[in-house]
């Protein structure tokens, strides 16, 4: 696992003989300020970071077992907010606060990563970013409330794209779709998501809302504005199956009817909903037990979920976005949890809200 304990540093762990323990092997320090985004590529076995200096690197691993870092040329006059390779691995998108996304790829002739920059019509942090199964489009949601998918194709080093759903001429840069959250209420966009086929796309906003466009239906969107605390990640884990958490400290199933499009908020991945009921935080009687007795209660804070803090991130751990079977989250408490979705199938067959 490779983590960012909310500074400068990227520790590497494994685990141990032990099970259920890891320990740290090697720490990653080239970055001056707080690292903000992380992501392993499987295929390459490379790892690339980016943090609020402003900068990128792409961490190889070499035959001593050391990581050395390669040079990314980004160029940007802001803090660099999100990282994400691409499927085939061989470029990666950085978002940031410079109002723009840079898609990186590798120049064999001078040894380092160079970017080109997709521009407009973006006007604010890119918050999130997320690439198609076809290794060219690319999603990206912001603080400006809109969620765009833009060509990722650099014609230098794959071949020409063929046609899909979202469109079929792409050159650069090109938009095929934006979406405007501040239809259904606004917020910014904290994650965005491509289907398994790519013909959906999946996104969480500020305002406690979760919501599918999809190509195949001339670009409709489908919102469901839940009753929930604001989500800050999602993902997809099955055809037609999402994956979101945030504020609510717990991950939550929604499901889209094939036929409708329809969303609908399914179940939690580890508690029934009783327990929801009675685990949601009353300020009310924080302050009457404060009022009463002097001092507060410290149990009226203590969840009864395995996450105490917010849920900015999951991971699909073992599987892929057609049918996981392993997910992991992060929370601000601490902790990384990985989840088995064997009972996936029981939890989708619980009570529909």
């Amino acid at each position: 696992m490779a983590i960012s304990h909310n500074d400068n540093l990227v520790t590497l762990y494994k685990e141990s003989e032990k099970p259920g323990k890891w320990e740290p092997t090697t720490t990653l320090n080239k970055h001056e300020l707080r690292v903000t985004g992380i992501d392993w590529a499987p295929k390459t076995n490379r790892i690339v970071t980016c943090s609020a200096d402003r900068n990128a690197f792409v961490w190889d691993l070499q035959p001593d077992g050391t990581w050395n870092q390669v040079l990314v040329l980004l160029r940007i006059n802001r803090a660099a907010t999100c990282v994400k390779w691409s499927p085939e691995e061989n470029k990666f998108a950085v978002g940031s606060g410079a109002r723009l996304i840079s898609v990186c790829y590798f120049e064999q002739e001078h040894d380092w990563w160079v970017a080109k920059n997709i521009k407009k019509p973006i006007r604010s942090t890119i918050t999130t970013v997320d690439w198609h199964p076809n290794n060219v489009l690319l999603a990206a949601g912001s603080s400006g409330f809109k969620v765009r998918v833009f060509s990722g194709y650099i014609k230098d080093i794959e071949d020409k794209p063929s046609e899909t759903p979202w469109g079929a001429k792409m050159p650069f840069a090109k938009v095929l779709a934006e979406f405007n959250t501040s239809e259904n209420g606004g917020g910014w966009v904290h994650s965005v998501s491509f289907s398994a086929d790519g013909n959906k796309l999946a996104w969480v906003a500020h305002n406690s809302s979760i919501s599918v466009a999809d190509a195949t239906k001339e670009n409709a969107v489908f919102n469901f504005k839940t009753k929930f605390l604001p989500f800050l990640s999602c993902i997809w884990i099955a055809p037609n199956t999402i994956l979101a958490a945030g504020h609510g400290c717990a991950p939550l199933i929604f499901h889209q009817d094939e036929e409708s499009g329809e969303i609908t908020y399914v179940n939690m991945l580890e508690q029934s909903k009783a327990a929801e009921k009675t685990s949601k935080f009353k300020a009310r009687d924080l302050f009457q037990s404060q009022d009463l007795k002097g001092k507060s209660d410290s149990a009226d804070t203590v969840l009864k979920t395995t996450h105490q803090n917010q849920i900015p991130g999951i991971q699909i751990q073992e599987g892929d976005k057609s049918s996981a079977q392993v997910v992991s989250t992060i929370a601000s408490d601490g902790l990384l949890v990985s989840w088995n979705l064997g009972n996936l199938e029981s939890l989708m067959n619980g009570l529909t809200l």
